[in-house]
């Protein structure tokens, strides 16, 4: 087999492959099989006529018709592997030649990941913010957790924010009931933003007893982006009594015998959070700027591609009916074209991202162990609330394995690249990254990443 390879753009190539009959009897052999199964010859069992009997009954082309479809994808695969090319989405074919007897020729036409040239990793420079625990953030988290402790009582009164209900809702829809929207006794906090948007509006000043109703726009279900008037009335009003913050209250609420005990605790931990995030915003500002001091053709399948997945995605809450999707942008203010010009900036980004990473990926021979791959699975499984052995059979048949060990591997490869960086807080003191991300493992050895 011959084959070469045509750069028609920084993007996409043309791969022109020749092969001789001669490497194709197995693909002869496989076709003459399945076609023998399909034609009833008489005087012989379905599948046991001879070749030469077979194309007497049927002709030469249905059998080159077979061959050429099973051969052309394996010798495409055979060609790529053989070549330098980084091919990324699906080919087009074209078959160019087919002389009985002596060569099958075709080209495919395929996307190809662009050669890119990254910056030194040591010259990208980002400032985060300082880690600041101010004496507020304590005093939120005690008010937070004397809620936790805190009793119920029913306030002889209008409601106000903070105050809980219980209340049964119903909505209608152009005057027909919204079943899903039915529900009885329901318990809620108002100000917690837990339900439809106009609730806590409606119920601020209502009294036990009280019926209210007012119009929101639905935002699941079959009426998703549909204008609905919901009717809510009030059973009962209660308020919540907060115990005194004092040490006994520390001594309830922790194992500290001091509320300042419990308050240095509190503040310790907002530390590590307040850490947590600086290294979020670091990893987030040193991949945008490596994205912009970074030059990415994009090829335009792919992109067009991650627009589809995107869009799809977007309508399938409003089960893929475009009207009901175009009300709900119209709610939202926004225009079909704003939407899609948004979209395709997203997916431009998302494509440019991936290309970089893997190309550093690439480029410092990151592998994912099995470690890696597991946790990730564990914890994408956690997110969904299923097992991990269903998560996994669900990403095999849905073909998204490969995908997540992707993920992984362009985290790490972002990770590498963070760690040269030079970060900075917002007072000009450079961070140790080290104490931020925990120090680098060492890379697996190639044997380790092999089999991945």
């Amino acid at each position: 087999m011959k084959s070469t390879v045509e750069h028609l753009s920084p993007t996409r190539v043309r791969i022109n492959v020749e092969v001789p009959f001669d490497e194709l009897k197995s693909s002869f052999d496989r076709a003459y099989r399945k076609l023998a199964k399909q034609v009833r010859i008489p005087g012989f069992r379905p599948g046991k006529a001879p070749a030469r009997v077979l194309e007497s009954r049927i002709g030469r082309g249905p059998v080159l018709d077979e061959v050429v479809q099973e051969a052309i994808p394996a010798k495409y695969l055979e060609a790529v592997n053989s070549g330098e090319v980084r091919t990324i989405g699906r080919p087009d074919f074209e078959v160019t030649k087919i002389e009985d007897g002596d060569t099958l020729a075709f080209t495919a036409e395929v996307d190809v990941r662009p050669e890119i040239t990254v910056p030194a990793f040591d010259e990208l420079s980002v400032s985060v913010d300082d880690i600041a625990v101010s004496d507020d953030d304590v005093d939120t988290q005690l008010d937070e957790l004397r809620a936790r402790f805190g009793t119920l009582t029913g306030a002889n009164r209008p409601a106000k924010e903070g105050d809980f209900v219980v209340v049964d809702l119903s909505a209608t829809v152009d005057g027909a009931e919204v079943e899903e929207a039915r529900t009885a006794g329901l318990s809620y906090e108002i100000g917690s933003g837990q339900l439809v948007e106009g609730i806590d509006e409606a119920l601020i000043g209502a009294s036990e007893g009280d019926t209210k109703t007012f119009t929101t726009t639905l935002v699941a279900g079959e009426h998703a982006g549909r204008e609905a008037e919901v009717t809510v009335v009030i059973s009962s009003v209660k308020e919540r009594q907060l115990p005194e913050l004092d040490d006994e209250f520390a001594q309830l609420a922790s194992e500290f015998d001091t509320l300042d005990e419990l308050k240095g605790d509190l503040r310790e931990r907002l530390g590590r959070v307040h850490k947590m995030q600086q290294g979020v915003q670091a990893r987030d500002k040193v991949l945008e700027a490596l994205l912009a001091v970074t030059e990415v053709p994009l090829p335009d399948a792919v992109v067009q591609g991650e627009i589809d997945a995107r869009k799809h995605d977007a309508v399938h809450s409003f089960d893929h009916d475009e009207a009901r999707f175009a009300e709900w942008l119209s709610g939202e203010g926004k225009t079909q074209e704003e939407f899609d010009a948004e979209l395709k900036e997203a997916a431009e980004q998302a494509v440019k991202t991936q290309l970089v990473l893997d190309s550093i990926a690439d480029a410092e021979e990151i592998g994912v162990s099995d470690g890696e791959l597991t946790e990730r699975i564990i914890y994408q499984a956690q997110r969904y609330g299923i097992n991990p052995d269903e998560y996994v059979q669900r990403a095999q048949q849905s073909g998204q394995l490969g995908a997540i060990f992707a993920d992984v591997r362009r985290g790490k490869a972002l990770a590498s690249v963070v760690r040269h960086a030079t970060v900075t807080d917002a007072s000009g003191t450079e961070l140790d990254l080290d104490e931020l991300f925990g120090e680098a493992k060492p890379q697996e050895s190639a044997e380790e990443t092999a089999d991945q």
